[in-house]
């Protein structure tokens, strides 16, 4: 007699694929580690801050003891930068931890959760590890339909995700389209707006979505300090929400989440704003450089207001596959996304500018010989 563990719908979930580290791409091609580019996690190619590194090395001698647990500092800082109360602030083991987490919160088995189709990965995971029923609205131009996804709220829906920008399509939506959108949302139904790029924007694209929390009590903002703050490897996400929703979300937050050198790191680089505009200025460079060789080679992308760019890399479903392990073959590591639907794209990372020439170089080879 053959025994299945746990609940059939645990078991249909297709793991989350991370981007391939460059130890093991080494290992499996014998290359050397040194020369090895990689463009497929959507990490800051800057690294961390060396504010972030000094607040750290501060922070060693407390190892020893358990983080404070409800990070007061760390929720302090964010509380005077974004001028909300502690108790509107959750801290997350990076944002996709607040994603999970505000899931279990809102949502119950045999509910629905709206999302867009190809936006990020962790969405479908969380529904499905949830027992939810997924409503997937089909994209427009890769983007999400807000009007379709409105249209797609039922009785039983209790949360929509929303990412803006999007993973991995790089799309944006206008503040005015997204602020009213959330004005029809249903107040039963939360939403929660995924901004994890948000800080790549360029000024006249910025909107005021923590003014949003203020007027729509089903609103959590959730944020990372992943991506332009440097911190992948720390794993800091934190979500701004009105008290009704964070308290649920504290009630299943995991004690210690975040833990102390990640806490010391974050305050430091949330305030270190010399690095921040260092970081955007250096993706919009290499945004344009990567976006100039796509028009070069012919290569349809999607415009992008992330730190990546999304490119056709051929016509059949192999293509996706074919172009990355070519291009694994000379060190270079970017994300193939036909988990996504999208078989014959690539997502690339924006990276110094040394490594974007390595990826077009070893582009260009690979579809010469192609």
């Amino acid at each position: 007699m053959t025994t299945s563990f746990g609940p059939s719908y645990v078991r249909a979930i297709a793991p989350y694929i991370a981007g391939k580290p460059i130890s093991e791409v080494a290992r499996e091609f014998g290359l050397d580690e040194a020369k090895i580019v990689k463009l497929a996690s959507n990490e800051n190619p800057l690294g961390m801050p060396e504010s972030a590194q000094r607040a750290m090395a501060q922070a060693a001698s407390e190892l020893g003891r358990y983080p404070d647990a409800n990070a007061f500092e760390l929720k302090a800082a964010l509380s005077e930068r974004y001028g909300v109360p502690s108790d509107w602030i959750t801290l997350g083991n990076g944002s996709n931890d607040i994603l999970e987490i505000a899931a279990h919160a809102f949502v119950e088995k045999g509910q629905s959760i709206v999302y867009a189709q190809y936006s990020f990965a962790v969405y479908a995971l969380a529904t499905q590890g949830l027992g939810a029923r997924a409503i997937v609205v089909p994209a427009v131009k890769f983007g999400h339909d807000l009007d379709a996804m409105l249209a797609a709220i039922t009785d039983d829906t209790r949360l929509v995700f929303v990412a803006n920008p999007n993973n991995p399509t790089g799309t944006f939506i206008e503040g005015p389209k997204l602020e009213a959108f959330l004005a029809k949302v249903p107040r039963h139904v939360a939403v929660v707006l995924d901004e994890a790029y948000t800080e790549y924007l360029p000024a006249e694209k910025r909107y005021d979505s923590i003014e949003w929390v203020r007027r729509f009590p089903n609103l959590l903002v959730s944020r990372t300090f992943s991506k332009a703050f440097g911190l992948a490897g720390l794993r800091v996400g934190f979500a701004i929400a009105q008290p009704e929703l964070t308290d649920l979300l504290n009630r299943l937050r995991q004690p210690f989440n975040v833990n102390t050198l990640a806490q010391a790191a974050a305050i430091a680089a949330l305030n270190d704003r010399a690095f921040l505009e260092k970081s955007a200025a250096l993706n919009a460079q290499g945004y344009r450089r990567l976006t100039e060789a796509f028009d070069k080679l012919g290569l349809e992308y999607v415009p992008s207001d992330g730190n990546f760019v999304l490119v056709r890399v051929g016509d059949d479903d192999a293509a996706g596959n074919r172009v990355n392990l070519a291009l694994l073959k000379q060190g270079v590591i970017v994300r193939p996304v036909g988990n996504y639907g999208l078989p014959q794209w690539l997502r690339v990372t924006i990276g110094l500018p040394e490594e974007n020439e390595a990826f077009i170089s070893a582009l260009e080879k690979t579809l010469a010989t192609a």
